[in-house]
């Protein structure tokens, strides 16, 4: 028992000093729209599939948490923690000017399961919603004057969840999360002249963002065969409104010959503690999936959200519904093999497309990647009850075009997360 004290307090201490150190998580310039750049809530071990999560319920009998469909915590049956980091390289370009690149790291999910009963089981966590970072210009003519336009941010939105899935007979698997979204989105849009001593005007807003949210979720197997069954699955979130505090602030400053700032000449507009809302859109998820137990897994997602609909303090940004779909599988030659280490391990690799909700100038901006992953088997001192596992995913793709003088994204993302399986809470009965 004081192992396991020690094992968590030592996953608290990480996850704290990972959030401290955390600040900006990503460099796009596309996460100026909307609430920044949507995670999605999935592991390692599904992002490496190429996100597909719906019908996925226990692949190889290890436990591992889905919190994008609740409905697959019926399956879990020992003890589930897992925890992860993420790193992301990226690399800008737009037509006629040098590429940028840049270079993240961030903590990226805390998440338990514990079996409730032979049927059910709960789960908690906490990781990423959305990230906001980006800094760029640019350089236009108003009259005869060269005019700068600076656009940052820096943010996002965090989601702490608690959810229950329960089976009902010997197929069917229900299940829901309630969610807590929280976080800042701060943005700042400034208008330079290339003038010593000229007015130039800031636009900073800030919201911090607070609320609830719901996502739920289904499954059902089909047997094909002694070991091969096939799984449909639906889950989807709710459309809801989150509280949000606005602080807005308009001024005017000016630069000086070396060009530093001065400090705000004239407060021309201003909003302190603002109540608002931020809604969320309504998502539907579908999902497919056929595995043989203990040897293979094949699935297909298709998913789409309503982000017309949605508003930060009752402002749309223009946003478009999105929909995607994801393609992939693992294979794990042999899990039971104890002289083969390479037979044990799992082997993945999926692929995604995505119209994201950015829209701009009649262009859509779309989301294209593959991935790859291993899932890696650790020993145990007690191997019939105890299973560890490090999940090591990584991911390459590109976001956007460079028609119409626009940004294109490309990225190389690398996932890390570490899965304990555990016998906690066991009841011992003595004769």
């Amino acid at each position: 028992m004081y192992k396991r004290i020690n094992y968590i307090a030592a996953i608290l201490v990480l996850v704290c000093g990972l959030s401290a150190q955390a600040q900006v998580t990503t460099s796009s310039p596309y996460s100026r729209f909307g609430v920044g750049n949507i995670k999605g809530s999935l592991l390692p071990q599904l992002r490496a599939m190429g996100g597909i999560s719906t019908a996925v319920n226990k692949v190889t009998g290890f436990n591992y948490i889905n919190m994008q469909n609740p409905a697959s915590y019926s399956g879990i049956t020992l003890t589930t923690i897992d925890i992860g980091m993420s790193a992301g390289y990226t690399s800008l370009a737009r037509t006629g000017l040098a590429s940028e690149t840049s270079f993240n790291a961030t903590f990226s999910h805390l998440a338990f399961a514990v079996p409730v009963s032979r049927r059910s089981a709960l789960s908690f966590g906490i990781l990423p919603y959305s990230d906001l970072g980006y800094s760029y210009r640019n350089k236009v003519k108003i009259d005869t004057l060269s005019v700068d336009q600076l656009y940052e941010g820096e943010g996002g939105l965090s989601k702490a969840y608690i959810g229950y899935g329960y089976r009902i007979g010997d197929h069917f698997r229900i299940g829901g999360n309630v969610e807590y979204i929280f976080g800042n989105l701060q943005t700042t849009r400034s208008t330079e002249y290339n003038q010593v001593g000229a007015l130039n005007a800031k636009l900073q807003n800030k919201n911090s963002v607070g609320g609830l949210n719901y996502s739920y979720g289904l499954q059902y197997d089909f047997n094909l065969g002694k070991k091969t069954i096939l799984t449909l699955g639906y889950s989807g979130s709710s459309s809801g409104k989150v509280g949000s505090n606005q602080t807005f602030y308009a001024t005017q400053y000016t630069r000086d010959a070396s060009g530093n700032e001065s400090a705000a000449l004239d407060t021309l507009n201003s909003v302190d503690n603002g109540k608002s809302n931020l809604t969320l859109p309504l998502s539907h998820n579908f999902g497919i999936s056929i595995q043989q137990n203990d040897k293979w897994l094949i699935g297909a997602d298709f998913r789409m959200s309503k982000w017309s609909t949605t508003s930060i303090n009752g402002v749309n940004q223009g946003l478009q519904d999105s929909w995607g779909a994801s393609l992939g599988g693992q294979y794990t030659p042999d899990f039971t093999s104890y002289n083969n280490y390479l037979k044990r391990v799992d082997y993945r690799l999926g692929v995604n497309y995505n119209k994201t909700y950015i829209q701009i100038g009649n262009q859509d901006i779309k989301q294209m990647g593959v991935s790859l992953g291993f899932g890696l088997p650790l020993p145990a001192a007690n191997a019939n009850s105890v299973f560890y596992k490090i999940n090591i995913t990584a991911e390459a793709g590109q976001r956007g075009t460079l028609t119409n003088n626009l940004v294109k994204e490309q990225y190389l993302n690398f996932h890390l997360g570490f899965t304990l399986n555990d016998t906690w809470f066991r009841r011992y009965r003595v004769d």
